[in-house]
């Protein structure tokens, strides 16, 4: 069986610190909080970047989702900081 990956994306301040997006093994159950702790773990520039004193924004499959969504197998998740408009 081969290995299926999940997309990450970054965006805005995130891209400058992370680059554009990797990809990453998919781990069945894995939520959004999940997969944002295994990134956090990898150190820095993660740790700051994504850090849980950071207020960030997720999207699954280009949707607007909370972190407790679990991310199904193939899918693209992007990280970004809210936005303010007028």
């Amino acid at each position: 069986m081969s290995h299926t990956t999940i997309t990450v994306r970054y965006f805005a301040s995130l891209r400058e610190a992370l680059g554009a997006s990797e990809s990453l093994a998919w781990q069945p159950g894995m939520s959004v909080s999940g997969l944002r702790d295994q990134l956090l773990a990898r150190g820095e520039p993660h740790a700051s970047a994504l850090s849980r004193a950071r207020a960030l924004r997720c999207a699954l499959n280009q949707q607007i989702a909370k972190e407790d969504v679990l991310i199904p197998e193939g899918a693209e998740v992007a990280f970004f900081p809210p936005v303010t408009g007028g």
